[in-house]
């Protein structure tokens, strides 16, 4: 299968980087600080949703700001060694220009940019949860990220692993590829699933970027 774009525009946590264990580690302290039983916190789902939209569906509205503010230090706090490159996505990143590639992310930029530095991942343009009103399942995070590069929705590219952020990039009109590295491929509907971006290779010309399924 191959996949021609004009554009492409990349999840971070999960899709190029990886930091479940630092989300894990900071959201279940999180959530002991502010009273929050287990049982209630498995309930919301925590992967690809920003962090005030989560707050909002556990703590009362005017705790939230302070509550954001809090799970924010504790993230940042927490990249050091929190943080690993998936397999791929330096040499994927590597071979596209740097106009032709954007980060949408639920996190906020200071987190974001903390994490991507970490790794010495250093985009252009980032769209993260600052930039929004309303975050992803809706597809205002990707047509925003679109706008920015200047691209058709239509001729954009989606790399996800949460159903949240695949179900906005088809809200957005675009071509939505799958990585499978937090959930199992069955359970991600995309126009292509692989296991992460370095099962793919990429041909750049002037006027698109062609992605393809290594054999």
């Amino acid at each position: 299968m191959k996949i021609s774009a004009q554009a492409l525009l990349f999840d971070n946590d999960g899709t190029l980087v990886s930091s479940l264990e630092s989300v894990e580690r900071c959201w279940t302290r999180w959530a002991g600080e502010y009273g929050i039983t287990a049982e209630r916190f498995r309930r919301v789902a925590l992967h690809g949703r920003p962090a005030a939209e989560i707050a909002a569906d556990l703590l009362p509205a005017e705790v939230v700001p302070e509550a954001v503010a809090r799970i924010e230090q504790l993230e940042v706090d927490d990249v050091p060694g929190g943080v690993r490159l998936l397999p791929g996505t330096r040499d994927f990143l590597a071979a596209l220009p740097a106009d032709r590639w954007a980060v949408v992310t639920s996190a906020t930029r200071r987190l974001a940019e903390a994490r991507l530095h970490a790794v010495g991942i250093l985009p252009k343009t980032l769209i993260a949860a600052d930039d929004i009103t309303r975050g992803k399942p809706d597809p205002e995070p990707y047509l925003l990220g679109a706008r920015a590069l200047g691209a058709d929705p239509a001729a954009c590219v989606v790399f996800e692993d949460a159903p949240a952020g695949l179900a906005a990039g088809r809200a957005a009109g675009m071509t939505t590829v799958a990585l499978a590295t937090t959930h199992p491929a069955d359970a991600l509907d995309a126009d292509l699933v692989v296991r992460d971006l370095s099962a793919l290779s990429l041909l750049v010309t002037d006027g698109s970027v062609e992605i393809a399924v290594r054999d």
